[in-house]
């Protein structure tokens, strides 16, 4: 009989609801015991929906009263940091959504504490499991554009237009705006794509006036709705990160992702519409015009390719993709990636950008870890 992992999972949020929860339901191995929210509602909704044992609105009783093996947690970015080491030294291996912590310090911490306790850890970073992200993966790897040269990758979306209050523009709740929320995930590919990153310069941007207390009459400080990043690689190489939540994209989910990358032997364009269209486009040196690529069937593993959001679901939902990857390494005992390594990488970038948009300077990462 294959081992079962009993899972807890932190968040009621959509997220949870389209994501980890139809994802986990559908492993063999995967037990969803248990699940943690703030609001009494949605939490016995979503378990009743999802025929999940226990419910609980307290952390901390989850984590000693429903035998758990794992926890993923899902809820707001300033609770990572606290539920996580609390999750750890419970013994019970975490799946941590990102911005992994509010300081490079805290997700450092993190990553040390489930390194040390030998237990499984995994940051999310969606993004990198769809197929056009995995096809230019492969492409990069095996030589396609040569010596990397530069790369520009912008993830446009305008869930920020909004004027009122937001708890992801709001410092204290999510640490950062655009930057961490969206521009983490890019942050992630661009260092995925060409490797280490030595150094950098940011400006940030709020466009959107915001009401200067949250719903409860709290002044706060509001984060960034835009964030432009130059990237400097150690292999020289040298990058482009637009994230803006004020753009106004017509497709059907709002959003849209376009990737260009250059380098001696050739080029690779993508870009991903969120509703019809996900496309790979490259030349080869001395080979002529811009041309498709077709993504090759190892790389869509059965996918479905008629729509953005299908392939989505099947990657996520069916393929050993996150957080079905989070269960097959505990169960199998196998090496797992993104890990809270990764998560304070990209911590690390963030907290760089921060200091480089409040200086008005390139920093190098040097700085934050001068060894």
């Amino acid at each position: 009989m294959s081992q079962k992992i009993n899972v807890g999972i932190v968040g009621t949020s959509w997220w949870v609801d389209a994501m980890y929860l139809p994802a986990l339901a559908q492993h063999p191995q995967a037990n969803i015991q248990a699940i943690c929210g703030r609001r009494s509602a949605p939490t016995l909704e979503l378990a009743k929906r999802w025929h999940i044992p226990k419910h609980y609105l307290d952390f901390a009783e989850m984590l000693s009263a429903a035998n758990l093996d794992a926890v993923i947690i899902a809820s707001a970015n300033a609770t990572h940091y606290p539920m996580t080491v609390q999750a750890l030294k419970a013994g019970l291996h975490v799946l941590c959504e990102k911005p992994l912590a509010l300081s490079y310090a805290q997700a450092k911490e993190m990553a040390d504490l489930a390194e040390a306790l030998k237990l499984k850890h995994m940051t999310p970073f969606t993004y990198r499991y769809m197929p056009t992200s995995r096809y230019l993966k492969e492409l990069i790897d095996q030589g396609y554009l040569g010596q990397p040269y530069h790369l520009n990758l912008r993830y446009y979306t305008g869930f920020g237009r909004s004027e009122g209050y937001l708890w992801r523009f709001d410092k204290a709740k999510a640490g950062t705006g655009a930057i961490g929320d969206i521009g983490s995930h890019f942050l992630y590919l661009a260092y995925w794509f060409f490797g280490d990153i030595s150094g950098l310069y940011a400006r940030l941007g709020t466009h959107i006036n915001r009401p200067a207390s949250d719903p409860e009459g709290r002044p706060y400080e509001q984060a960034d709705d835009n964030a432009m990043i130059i990237l400097d690689f150690a292999s020289g190489a040298q990058g482009v990160i637009h994230a803006s939540t004020v753009a106004y994209e017509a497709s059907a989910f709002g959003q849209i992702h376009q990737m260009e990358f250059h380098g001696s032997s050739g080029s690779l364009h993508s870009v991903t519409d969120w509703d019809s269209l996900q496309q790979v486009s490259g030349a080869k040196l001395g080979e002529g015009p811009c041309k498709v690529l077709e993504i090759p069937e190892h790389i869509w593993q059965g996918a479905r390719r008629d729509s953005v959001h299908n392939s989505y679901k099947d990657v996520f939902r069916k393929q050993n993709s996150m957080a079905r990857a989070f269960i097959n390494a505990i169960a199998e005992d196998k090496p797992l990636e993104p890990s809270f390594h990764e998560g304070a990488y990209v911590q690390k970038l963030i907290e760089t950008a921060l200091i480089s948009h409040s200086e008005q300077r390139w920093v190098n990462l040097k700085e934050l870890t001068p060894d």
